[in-house]
């Protein structure tokens, strides 16, 4: 399975560039060795750059494209590391979580999107959305293969 975290719009700025980097370089030693698994953090231009990546990455299963969106589900860690683990399971060779432009989605990209994905109810700095969401894509790989890092149900 591959995963790419992108962003559609701005391009990451120094301080949240270098954490999100620490938490993608957690993520590809957690991902199976091999010419098909890795993790990779696009920049787009624009929304239309991100669908026409996304179709030319089209392979045996069509990549599972999520957006950051205000609008969507907001997931526990667990249960968001289940989903991706039935992702891999079933699978999935690229997942793209989207993190979007200023003005959020578009309503067709909302449409097309396999999950909206909300981070919670606060409203935050793209930058910030793009490490966040690194950190929990690491911390769902890590729940998935029973690393201690998550600590839930340890905590009294």
């Amino acid at each position: 399975m591959r995963i790419w975290v992108a962003a559609v719009g701005a391009r990451p700025r120094e301080g949240f560039d270098e954490l999100a980097r620490m938490y993608l370089e957690r993520i590809g030693g957690l991902l199976e060795r091999g010419s098909k698994t890795g993790v990779e953090a696009p920049v787009f231009r624009t929304e239309q750059a991100l669908w026409e990546a996304a179709e030319r990455e089209r392979a045996r299963t069509p990549p599972v494209v999520v957006l950051l969106d205000e609008q969507g589900r907001a997931l526990p860690s667990e249960d968001f590391a289940r989903w991706l683990g039935r992702q891999r399971d079933d699978g999935r060779q690229l997942i793209i979580f989207a993190v979007g432009p200023a003005d959020g989605w578009s309503h067709q990209s909302r449409e097309r999107a396999a999950l909206l994905l909300s981070l919670g109810p606060m409203t935050l700095a793209h930058e910030l959305a793009r490490v966040v969401i690194c950190e929990q894509v690491y911390r769902a790989l890590t729940i998935l293969a029973g690393h201690p890092y998550h600590r839930a149900g340890s905590r009294q």
